[in-house]
């Protein structure tokens, strides 16, 4: 790293005044080397380089195959690096100053098909009265695309029989109301009168979903039955407590649903956050064209 301007200076400056770990030390000299070696290659220096210089650079090692997350820290870096050259007086101005970041791009997530979540369904054993709640909060989770946390939170009150809906309270207090389906209201009944009493034991309790002890069921105790469940169901793929969620989203584009619409059914604030689920929307209208376009 010696070779590379100032950049003992600059790492010993990170130490002092962040307190970065060793590793992380050693990976911004290793950022910086990698870059000072390609200017030099290229009749500059890390020192002398300026906004094109590295746009090119950083343009190169995405065209190498490397990844945006890697493009976007090699950025941090310089721009860590050039922050303290200016600092001290080693240079007049920031080359970094302007180059916009590599977009990452967003993931679609993990979801389940809709066969492993009909066995997902099916795995509790609705004999039981614990069984029966589980059977019921797995059916209105994926019928309604709830979060976690909102289905837990959910109140006796809050279930609308008659109309078939639920009323939700999301982030930032913003409150909707989720069709519930007919699979999930009629489990959902099944349990409210066989089973919730039963788990009271005579008890009062607002929470919809409760333990064996009468208390609210919590967001860590619902998210270990679904890994046991997902093991009795077969289904050996990651999942997170999203995981349902995402394939509410994911089957009902699959079958039709309009974007906008999944906002509204998610709870999202701004359609953005709904838009990782265009892939999905895109390959449902290609598989449409091929089915039914003569020319397809």
């Amino acid at each position: 790293m010696k070779e590379v301007p100032h950049v003992e200076r600059f790492l010993d400056s990170l130490w002092l005044e962040a307190g970065l770990a060793r590793n992380t030390l050693e990976a911004y000299g290793r950022d910086l080397g990698r870059c000072h070696a390609w200017l030099r290659s290229h009749g500059s220096s890390l020192e002398r380089a300026g906004r094109a210089e590295l746009e090119r650079y950083l343009g190169e090692r995405l065209g190498a195959g490397g990844q945006a997350t890697s493009a976007a820290r090699f950025l941090s870096s310089l721009r860590r690096y050039y922050a303290y050259l200016l600092r001290e007086g080693l240079r007049g101005d920031d080359p970094t100053e302007g180059i916009l970041p590599p977009r990452r791009p967003r993931r679609l997530p993990d979801t389940l098909s809709e066969a492993q979540v009909e066995a997902l369904l099916a795995a509790p054993d609705t004999d039981t009265p614990l069984g029966l709640r589980d059977r019921a909060m797995l059916e209105v989770l994926y019928a309604t695309g709830l979060r976690v946390s909102e289905l837990v939170a959910l109140e006796m009150g809050r279930v609308r029989v008659g109309q078939g809906v639920v009323q939700v309270e999301g982030k930032g207090g913003r409150e909707r109301l989720v069709p519930l389906g007919e699979e999930a209201l009629t489990w959902l009944q099944r349990y409210v009168h066989r089973a919730r009493m039963a788990l009271l034991h005579g008890r009062l309790s607002e929470a919809l979903f409760v333990t064996r002890r009468g208390a609210p069921m919590t967001r860590q105790a619902f998210w270990q039955l679904v890994k046991r469940y997902a093991r009795l169901a077969g289904i050996e793929q990651p999942l997170s407590p999203h995981t349902l969620r995402h394939a509410f989203a994911t089957h009902l584009i699959h079958h039709g649903a309009d974007l906008r619409t999944v906002q509204m059914l998610l709870g999202h604030a701004d359609i953005s956050t709904t838009q990782i689920y265009t892939h999905v929307a895109r390959v449902r209208l290609a598989r449409i064209h091929r089915e039914h376009h003569p020319r397809g």
